[in-house]
This record gives C-alpha cells, structure tokens and sequence, in this order.
C-alpha cells in the first residue's frame, strides 16, 4: 500500500464498499514496541475504533463489523481478559451517546452468552437505545469464531431438517446463509487486516469468500482516519469479477 491518503478522492468516494469488516490487530505489538502495559494498547486501540467507526459513518459506509473479542482470546491471561471486559462496558457507556448523535446502529454477533453478565447487561442497552437509528450500522464481533458460527448454521439445519420443517434437498447457500449470525446483512465487500498479518484468524470465513482483503502494516493503534482511506482507495482500483471475467 502507498502512503497514507489524507482525503478521499471522488472516484473512490462513489465507488465505496458497502460493508467493511476489519480485523484490529497489533494492540499488544504496539504496546510491547514502546514498553507499555498490553492493555494500554488495548485502550489506545480502542481509540482508533472510535475514529473509524465516525469516519465510516462520515463517508457513506452502510456496515461496518469489527472483530472486537475472538472466541479464541478467552484463552489469554485473565487479567487481560478482565481489562479488555472492563474497557468493553466504559466504551460502551461513554460512546453510546455519540454514536446515538451519529446515528449509528448497534448489532453484535458470536456467543455473546459468554461474556460476563455486566457486559451482556450494557451491550444490550447500548443495543436498544441505537435501535431505531438508520445510519451506519455497526457489528462488534464478540466472543467470535467463524468456524462455531458455521457449527452452530448447520446444527440449526440439522435441527429443522430432523423436524420435517426443512428437507435436506432444499438446503442452499442462500438457505444456509440464513441461518448465520450475519444473515440481517450483506456480506463484506472489504476486509482489512492491520498488523501486516497474512491470515484471516476465523474471521467471518463464509461471508468474505468474495471479499476485497487490504493488509496494512499499520498496528491498529495507529491506524486512523488516513490508512482507513488509504483502504478505500485501494478498494476503489481493484475490479471484482466474482470468479468471471
């Protein structure tokens, strides 16, 4: 990727992906790299979602899905877990306001019976107050895991099927796609992965099938306003063909 665009050029402004998702890497990097506490980052990170979620809403992005807590972080230390929990229930209560202001619509998805009881208690609050906003919609991918999420599609066919609500031979992927977490929205059309990692970490693997993937070097910490549009422009000059010419 070149450097980062300080604004977002008109072709790329009217040519934006509808739905992007993104995976917020390189918290602890970024606090290692200055000999800094892990949550410290985490708290800086959290900053940079802020920005892009109010930059995402600015431009005209309809959905933006942000793996938050992936269902495999419950097995880092405990104490990091409880950091990244407490930060979780003071974002949510200090930027549901703004996001109310902004319009932005809240919805979260992965086994979200896992997280503690005060985090379930204030997600769904900050859920309901943005309930009836029509802007950007946004997804916190909390105690996610692709793979589970695929599981858990198949064991609720299983379930319909063994029923007789549902025949086997009817079974498609748009009938499959329905019974995803995911299935109230478009699939992504742009992943970005900070941290320069090449690898999706069971990230929405069914719904980025077709997706644009932007990998930037940039920790998450530092990304902002200008590497989220340095994305976009590099969205904007590739030409998707959904396996055609």
């Amino acid at each position: 990727m070149s450097n980062a665009a300080t604004s977002l050029s008109a072709e790329a402004a009217a040519n934006l992906p509808q739905h992007v998702a993104v995976i917020m890497d390189g918290n602890g990097r970024w606090a290692r790299e200055r000999h800094l506490p892990r949550v410290e980052g985490h708290r800086r990170g959290a900053e940079s979602a802020k920005v892009i979620i109010r930059t995402a809403g600015e431009v005209g992005v309809k959905y933006l899905t942000l793996y938050a807590f992936s269902a495999e972080n419950w097995n880092r230390p405990k104490d990091e877990v409880a950091a990244l929990m407490k930060y979780l229930i003071h974002y949510l209560k200090a930027e549901t306001p703004d996001l109310n202001k902004s319009n932005v619509r809240l919805e979260a998805i992965g086994q979200i019976h896992r997280l503690p009881e005060n985090v379930q208690e204030q997600l769904q609050k900050s859920i309901a107050t943005l309930s009836k906003n029509n802007g950007l919609t946004l997804v916190l991918a909390l105690s996610y895991g692709g793979r589970t999420e695929i599981v858990d599609a198949a064991r609720s066919i299983a379930r319909k099927a063994k029923a007789g609500e549902l025949d086997p031979e009817e079974v498609t992927e748009k009938v499959f796609a329905q019974h995803l977490y995911t299935r109230h929205w478009p699939d992504p059309d742009l992943l970005i992965r900070t941290s320069g990692e090449m690898r999706i970490s069971n990230f929405l693997l069914w719904q980025i099938s077709y997706a644009e993937l932007v990998i930037t070097p940039t920790l998450w910490p530092d990304f902002r306003k200008p590497q989220f549009f340095q994305a976009l422009e590099e969205y904007h000059r590739r030409h998707r063909r959904f396996g055609g010419l």
